[in-house]
């Protein structure tokens, strides 16, 4: 760790990324950020970025897909008893799990989170709850997936990385609307990346309506994750011993230095001291299950880590241009070939997922987690047997 200008500095400090935190932090109601060892730009504030406020809360901190995160399970079973069937069970996992963008499920969910009163007293939110109910426990695209990993024991996990889908999506583009005069359905002006946070204060109702808004959309991916990781265990035939479930796109009300913060972390985990969480590597590499230790730089982290390995090149240099009549990419610098050529050496059933998302794109997560060595501990090293994401024809329209 190193400190630059000020911010406390994992990994090696991206120049973007720094002027981002940067502004975040020098704007009001800010109290102190950091930046990860996986940090690379995003949308007004990095990912891989946190920022500590104070009676404030930012939307655009939190960003587009409120509550993305990750759940982990372990089963009882063993890879060796499912490894000559895994080509069928992967097959099985991508026909009963939905990918891809606006695509409904085609048994509608029920689940007590669409009895919540947020539904009615945020009364912009009430237009969107079937949007909602339909997309409950489907995943997405861009780098959502399902996941069939072994651990170090042999034993078989699932793990899924998603958020709240385009309930999010809106709701989140619904208040950066409201927060400058526009209706929260309006169109949106296109935005930049490195233009200013967006900060609510807590004394406002506006900013106590999306606070409200952010925990509902978290309940809502925590019910999907949950909700797609049953759909594997049945596919599976067994059950759950053990799980980890954690978001890194939210924000948090923590007590930091003898006060009460708002913790926004976009891309990024929370980390106290025997906490456990579940970080995922590429298609291609391993991913970990982990826990927080007592350590000098767990407060200047504002007790955080990596959400992941963090990318080292974008997704139109890695896959090209899109055509859209074609619906292909063209002029990457990822073929499908070298992606196909990584996840077979790796011993990967692949199903889905464009160059985009390959291996090549990513920053090799030990290394990410050899940054934030004295602050967490690794519990279980999963290694990737079997990858489910939306197929290379499927756009992603979140934007972080």
């Amino acid at each position: 760790m190193r400190i630059v200008d000020g911010i406390p500095v994992w990994g090696e400090p991206d120049a973007s990324s720094l002027a981002q935190i940067k502004r975040c932090v020098e704007g009001p109601h800010a109290v102190s950020g950091a930046l990860m060892a996986d940090h690379h730009k995003g949308y007004s504030q990095p990912i891989g970025g946190i920022v500590a406020y104070r009676d404030a809360i930012s939307p655009s901190g939190v960003g587009y897909d409120i509550g993305c995160g990750n759940k982990a399970v372990r089963t009882p079973l063993l890879e060796v008893e499912i490894k000559p069937e895994i080509g069928r069970i992967m097959d099985e996992i991508a026909r009963v799990v939905p990918f891809g963008i606006g695509r409904s499920q085609t048994t509608r969910q029920e689940h007590p989170l669409f009895d919540d009163p947020t539904w009615r007293e945020v009364r912009p939110l009430g237009a969107l709850k079937e949007l909602a109910r339909d997309q409950l426990g489907t995943v997405g695209s861009g780098n959502h997936y399902v996941d069939l990993f072994a651990d170090e024991a042999g034993f078989v996990w699932i793990g899924v990385h998603f958020g709240s889908r385009g309930f999010g999506h809106r709701t989140a583009s619904g208040f950066l609307n409201l927060a400058v005069g526009r209706g929260f359905g309006d169109r949106a002006p296109g935005e930049s990346m490195d233009q200013l946070p967006t900060v609510l204060t807590l004394d406002r109702p506006l900013g106590q309506d999306y606070l409200a808004a952010m925990r509902l959309a978290g309940q809502y991916a925590y019910a999907g994750r949950d909700a797609v990781v049953d759909s594997v265990l049945g596919v599976l035939g067994t059950e759950s011993l053990e799980e980890v479930h954690n978001h890194h796109n939210y924000a948090w009300l923590e007590q930091h230095g003898g006060e009460e913060l708002v913790i926004v972390r976009k891309g990024a985990t929370p980390n106290r001291p025997g906490q456990r969480s579940f970080i995922g590597g590429s298609m291609g590499d391993h991913s970990v299950v982990v826990e927080g230790v007592e350590s000098p730089d767990g407060a200047l982290s504002l007790h955080s880590t990596v959400h992941g390995a963090g990318r080292v090149m974008s997704r139109r240099r890695a896959a090209g241009k899109f055509n859209w009549k074609t619906r292909t990419h063209a002029g990457g610098e990822v073929t499908r070939e070298m992606m196909l050529d990584w996840v077979r050496r790796a011993g990967v059933e692949l199903r889905g997922a464009g160059t985009d998302e390959s291996p090549h794109v990513y920053k090799r997560l030990p290394d990410v987690l050899a940054a934030h060595g004295d602050t967490l501990r690794v519990l279980h090293t999963l290694r990737p047997i079997g990858v489910a994401m939306a197929g290379a024809d499927v756009l992603d329209p979140y934007k972080d």
